[in-house]
């Protein structure tokens, strides 16, 4: 319970003083160390062919998004079907098959880090550092830009690019490369240098060389040897903690001793999962001038987060109490059920996906737990994404809402209208649409697509892989042999309907709404920021995340606990 309050504590106190900052970031405002970033800046800018003070419309800025996206996991699907022939692979990592590859580029490409290979046996130095790292620094940063250019267009930041009311095109919405270039060499990079030094102060490798080969002393009189496997690993796990990334370099993730070998590495990990997305929400209000929707968006995210976070650690007690099930199994002894829970928690809320025990060893309503955040997306959710996704829920919300009391919905003066809704519900059907026809064809036919548990926990095993893909999130119920085409490849594809359309669309969206003519608000106009309304988006957010997917929860984790307490 101590470290439960100081994480929440020390995230908020932190990202207080980081969110006035970030925004001044993400506004451009002059700052003191520009001249100094300017010298770094100025040349990618020039590189990439760009003005940073020239905004572009939401298909400008939408089209720079996934262009890059489609360059820069090319690049990094050659490098791993090629490592093997490249330098700086000590510890002869061989080349990975097309599918496996394809399935880890897209994963990282899309800030998911879903993990179907052991980073240290079959990824080199080099694969790690150019294709790995360099993709979960970048696409968080990728997922704050399209958030902010959408308050932009939600709050009218930028002034119309050019005479023409009611086109979207006329609406800008910022500058793409500027909104990505500014927070990584200004915020992200020098928040995860910080990391680094704190975590290898505690232990975790920080080098270049090949791990030492030892000889076991369990394997004394045979003479076998093995080889420990090292690298820069400190410095991908302050990036993938930050960043909401989740990628671990050893299989394990972070319950593996040199990963996390401390009580204090292990607070440091768990404090760097909420820390920039509280920081982002915070930002929230300082960012678009309207402190009181920052606070409205802050008061539900924490009170959902403490909910869901509560009810974790709430289950892995009651699993030691209420039955003879062996608590500790796949959960690090050093650090405990409690922390374990805590962590596996905010990691399906902040869809990083690292863990710091085996998720497919947690009690079944932990696991409900873990799936229910990923199914949300939108509890503090990944950099940028999950922010995204809120307001999704919010427009929905002042829709349904508007219904319920007769009136036109509007948010913020402009009228939520036919080709609004129409792509809000895209967005609400998409998710149940991949997720339950995946599930059902996986189950349905186990000799092609090879589930490893036949019962309950089966259940719950294929339906948390497609929920972990298609949230951004990356953990797994890791008793899942998902290293075979069908996975990869049916992966993939949720992965990537996971994330485009649910960062592309609400930017459409918001420049559509600020396209429009803006109304003053009036005795009519429905209030969003009041606690009436905060409790009313929470309960739309329960309703249509959770109630739809009711049936596979209770076959899933519901039925595996009352299968494990039954007498």
């Amino acid at each position: 319970m101590m470290e439960f309050i100081l994480v929440f504590t020390l995230a908020i106190l932190l990202g207080w003083p980081l969110s006035k900052y970030l925004a001044a970031v993400m506004r451009g405002a002059p700052m003191g160390g520009d001249r100094l970033f300017a010298w770094i800046e100025n040349p990618i800018y020039r590189l990439l062919g760009t003005d940073p003070g020239r905004g572009m419309s939401w298909r400008g800025y939408a089209a720079a998004f996934l262009v890059s996206n489609l360059v820069l996991g090319a690049i990094v699907w050659l490098i791993l079907m090629t490592q093997a022939w490249l330098p700086l692979n000590p510890n002869d990592a061989p080349n990975m098959s097309w599918d496996l590859a394809l399935h880890t580029a897209v994963s990282f490409l899309t800030n998911t880090n879903q993990q179907h290979y052991s980073g240290q046996a079959q990824l080199s130095y080099l694969a790690h550092l150019t294709g790995i790292v360099t993709l979960q620094v970048i696409t968080p940063m990728m997922g704050l830009a399209l958030v902010v250019a959408t308050l932009r267009g939600l709050f009218g930041g930028r002034a119309p690019r050019t005479a023409g009311a009611g086109d979207d095109r006329a609406v800008d919405v910022g500058n793409f490369w500027a909104d990505v270039i500014r927070p990584t060499l200004r915020f992200f990079l020098p928040l995860a240098l910080i990391w680094t030094v704190l975590l290898t102060s505690q232990g975790v490798p920080a080098t270049l060389a090949g791990g030492p080969v030892v000889r076991p002393l369990d394997t004394l009189v045979s003479m076998q040897e093995q080889k420990i496997p090292l690298g820069p690993v400190a410095p991908m796990v302050a990036v993938k903690q930050l960043g909401t990334n989740g990628g671990g370099w050893f299989g394990p993730n972070s319950a593996a001793p040199l990963e996390n070998p401390t009580p204090f590495s292990n607070l440091l990990e768990t404090l760097a999962l909420l820390l920039i997305p509280v920081t982002l929400v915070l930002m929230v209000g300082r960012f678009t001038g309207r402190r009181r929707f920052g606070a409205l968006v802050f008061g539900c995210m924490l009170v959902m987060s403490l909910m869901s976070s509560g009810a974790a650690v709430w289950s892995e007690g009651f699993s030691a109490t209420s039955s003879d099930i062996a608590l500790m199994e796949g959960k690090e002894v050093r650090f405990g059920a409690g922390p374990s829970a805590l962590w596996a928690s905010l990691t399906t809320q902040t869809s990083n996906g690292s863990v710091n025990a085996m998720h497919d060893s947690l009690a079944p309503l932990t696991g409900l737990v873990t799936i229910s955040d990923m199914l949300i997306n939108a509890i503090w959710g990944g950099i940028g994404s999950g922010l995204q996704q809120f307001l999704v829920y919010l427009m929905l919300a002042v829709f349904l809402a508007g219904l319920m009391t007769g009136r036109t919905p509007e948010l913020f003066g402009r009228k939520i209208e036919a080709r609004e809704v129409k792509l809000l519900a895209v967005l609400v059907l998409l998710q149940p649409l991949a997720l339950l026809v995946m599930s059902a064809i996986t189950l349905a036919v186990p000799a092609l697509t090879g589930n490893s548990n036949p019962g309950f926990h089966g259940i719950s095993q294929v339906f948390y892989e497609y929920t972990s893909a298609f949230a951004n999130n990356g953990s797994g119920f890791e008793g899942l042999g998902d290293n075979t085409l069908w996975w990869n490849l049916t992966c993939v594809l949720l992965l990537i309907l996971g994330r485009y359309p649910y960062l592309v669309l609400p930017l459409m969206i918001a420049a559509s709404l600020a396209a429009k003519r803006r109304t003053p608000d009036s005795a009519g106009s429905l209030q969003v920021e009041t606690p009436t309304f905060g409790l009313t988006l929470i309960a739309v957010i329960a309703i249509l995340t959770l109630l739809q997917f009711m049936p596979v929860l209770v076959l899933g984790p519901v039925a595996d606990h009352l299968a494990l307490i039954a007498p």
